[in-house]
């Protein structure tokens, strides 16, 4: 890790998204300790799983966009098309 500022107009959006999981999260174990059914339990975690995937695609999709393009430089037109099916590719991990 770096000391310098490492910020993209997507990491407020992630913020949110991470937030949203949190709450999830805090109300599953409410949850738990009230002895709720398990088929609410469960719904409440998929959310927050799905807030979560949310997050991690949009840092992943917002890193690749912005910070490969910047390490890798100027390309030829088959160099650029190879990087955007990378970046297609990488939206299915």
């Amino acid at each position: 890790m770096t000391d310098a500022t490492h910020q993209h107009a997507t990491h407020p959006q992630v913020a949110n998204r991470l937030k949203r999981a949190d709450g999830h999260l805090r109300k599953v174990i409410q949850m738990i300790e009230d002895g709720r059914p398990c088929l609410e339990l469960v719904q409440q975690l998929y959310a927050v799983e799905n807030a979560l995937a949310g997050a991690r695609t949009t840092l992943i999709k917002d890193h690749l966009d912005n910070c490969l393009d910047t390490v890798v430089g100027p390309m030829t037109a088959e160099q650029r098309r190879e990087i955007e099916e990378f970046k297609a590719i990488a939206k299915y991990l």
